[in-house]
């Protein structure tokens, strides 16, 4: 019995034995099979993806950041500079070097002035940096101001004073309306910007030249590779492709000539345009008032901001691009061409003028500016002293399809393609217009007024001048330019003989013995023509004649007066526009101011 229990025992040793190596031999299995698992992964990750890890590792050390490039010049057509990019100093702040951030803060406070928006600016852009980044609390020091910091720096770890280039615009408002200005890159702007160049660039140009011309004033952005730690420290540089700056542009703008049409203006609110005929160069193009577009550069203050908005005179509106302004009588030059060219005038028809005009079978008199009447008047005479019942006679003769079509001939009602942002086309008026906007028929008396230049009809001081060119071209002229001239093209043919009429008749205006110009011909040192206009403000009563007496109504409500005009007479080569809001009439105001332009313009040589 002892053999048998022993003989049993023996068997589950075996037994047990023989589990245990099962167990042994799937456990070296399973090992063997996870090492061939790991090495295979190895392998895979050694051999296989090896140049993906490598690059991520890379990419991790070695970064790329851009490098931005110097914005171009600005200059006018001799050289002179109109927008530089001038050393200036700001305020930069290390949080990572600076123990006691909020009290370095308000010791910085007394030493400058930082704004409430500056302070909200730094503390938007801490949130979104790191605390080894530089973040700039104010930008533009001026001197005292560096002085100030220079003795305190001892004071103030982690604050550092910078060198950098800004945009600055040495004639300030002179040419703010031309030049525009740069401002801080927005999301609006991003949409529309190249994001691989703007990396490293914080301004983009916001208006004028400096907006349309920004692809060419900018330039291309630089690259450095930089070698980081895994915080993202820059430890050196390892490579740097440079930045391409930004390209000059030499505008065809003439600084003396600008300076001298704002001089002219004076005080009064308007506009000046001076084109060169045959090329259409732009010679002067004023805005007045203007701004100091170096309030928007480093982001203008709320104060100031509310300053310009708030002024009556509207500094921030670009009257010659956007002012829409009934011509009157200064439209009368295309209307007299468009009557000779149907065949409805010659040069020496005749019409009487008792000082007002009346439709047949209608009651409603339209009046002359002279309640008398000028008696009997031919074209030349009817331009000359600019009567307006011989242009209601001819523009109901001609009729409102006729005259709108030989208006568009000269570019009126569409932009004139200024490279420019924000042009506006005007309006030029036709039945089919009328009844789209305002759902009515045309009515005979609105195409009477139109003959004078009221009504419907709107135009802008830049569309004037470059109406006017085509016109002292005898229809050849290139459309305005402030940067390389178009060739130019012929925009309408009449003939030769209608252009020596209207151009006479032109002539009369300024240098005849009646003329409504006549009192700036011994202003000028060659003959020129010209026309002058009263655009209505204010309907005023049949017995208030505002002509004579301007001071009968407030400012605000007086007449605009324009000019149109060219030289020299028997070879053109400069055409201006001149709008003087609110100032009364055309030949007591803006001829004026036209006259001295035109005899600057003489002087330096166009």
């Amino acid at each position: 019995m002892r053999m048998i229990g022993d003989l049993g025992r023996l068997r589950e040793e075996m037994a047990d034995q023989a589990l245990v190596e099962r167990r042994f031999r799937v456990v070296v299995v399973l090992v063997i099979a996870a090492l061939i698992l790991l090495g295979w992964r190895y392998g895979q990750l050694q051999l296989g993806a090896h140049e993906m890890y490598a690059a991520r590792s890379e990419e991790n050390r070695i970064r790329l950041r851009a490098v931005a490039p110097n914005r171009g010049l600005i200059l006018d057509r001799h050289g002179r500079v109109l927008a530089e990019n001038r050393p200036a100093y700001r305020l930069v702040i290390v949080p990572e070097r600076t123990p006691g951030l909020e009290d370095t803060l308000e010791r910085l406070a007394e030493l400058v002035d930082i704004s409430p928006e500056e302070m909200r600016r730094f503390q938007q852009q801490r949130l979104r940096s790191r605390r080894f980044d530089s973040i700039t609390l104010k930008s533009n020091l001026d001197d005292e101001q560096v002085a100030r910091l220079a003795v305190a720096r001892h004071h103030l770890p982690g604050v550092e004073v910078e060198p950098y280039l800004t945009r600055h615009y040495p004639h300030g408002k002179l040419l703010a309306h031309v030049l525009g200005y740069v401002g801080r890159i927005d999301a609006r702007d991003l949409e529309r910007l190249d994001r691989d160049q703007y990396r490293a660039t914080t301004h983009v140009g916001k208006t004028g030249i400096e907006r349309y011309y920004e692809s060419l004033l900018h330039g291309r952005s630089g690259l450095e590779r930089v070698e980081t730690n895994a915080q993202g420290r820059v430890l050196r540089v390892i490579e740097r492709t440079d930045p391409q700056p930004g390209q000059d542009l030499s505008l065809s703008l003439d600084l003396e000539l600008q300076r001298e049409a704002v001089a002219a203006l004076g005080d009064l609110s308007g506009a000046v345009v001076v084109l060169k005929i045959e090329t259409g160069e732009v010679l002067a193009l004023v805005s007045h008032p203007g701004f100091d577009p170096n309030l928007f550069v480093h982001g203008i203050s709320q104060a100031d901001y509310s300053a310009l908005l708030s002024d009556r005179r509207r500094p921030l509106f670009n009257r010659f691009l956007g002012g829409g302004y009934e011509p009157g009588s200064t439209i009368k030059p295309f209307i007299a061409l468009a009557g000779l060219d149907s065949g409805h005038i010659t040069a020496d028809t005749r019409v009487f003028s008792r000082g007002w005009f009346q439709l047949p079978g209608h009651s409603r008199r339209y009046r002359d500016w002279r309640r008398e009447g000028h008696g009997w008047v031919n074209l030349e005479l009817a331009m000359a002293e600019s009567v307006n019942v011989y242009f209601y006679q001819l523009a109901h003769d001609m009729g409102i399809d006729r005259i709108s079509r030989e208006l568009a001939l000269f570019g009126f009602g569409r932009a004139t393609g200024i490279d420019l942002n924000g042009e506006s086309g005007g309006v030029l008026p036709t039945r089919a217009w009328k009844r789209a906007t305002f759902g009515e028929p045309w009515f005979p008396g609105e195409t009477v007024i139109t003959g004078i230049g009221q009504g419907f009809i709107v135009v802008t001081p830049l569309q004037l001048a470059h109406a006017t060119a085509a016109l002292a071209g005898r229809g050849q002229t290139a459309p305005p330019r402030l940067l390389d001239p178009a060739e130019p093209a012929r925009m309408v043919v009449h003939s030769e003989t209608h252009w020596l009429t209207v151009f006479n008749a032109m002539a009369a205006v300024v240098h005849g013995p009646s003329g409504t110009a006549r009192a700036v011909a011994r202003q000028l040192p060659v003959r020129i023509g010209g026309k002058t206009g009263t655009a209505q403000v204010f309907g005023l009563p049949d017995d208030l004649d505002q002509e004579r007496n301007p001071e009968d109504l407030p400012e605000h409500l007086r007449n605009h007066a324009l000019f149109v005009g060219f030289a020299p007479l028997e070879e053109p080569r400069v055409v201006i526009s001149v709008v003087a809001e609110h100032g009364g009439g055309g030949a007591r105001v803006a001829a004026p101011v036209a006259a001295r332009v035109i005899s600057r313009a003489m002087e330096l040589g166009y």
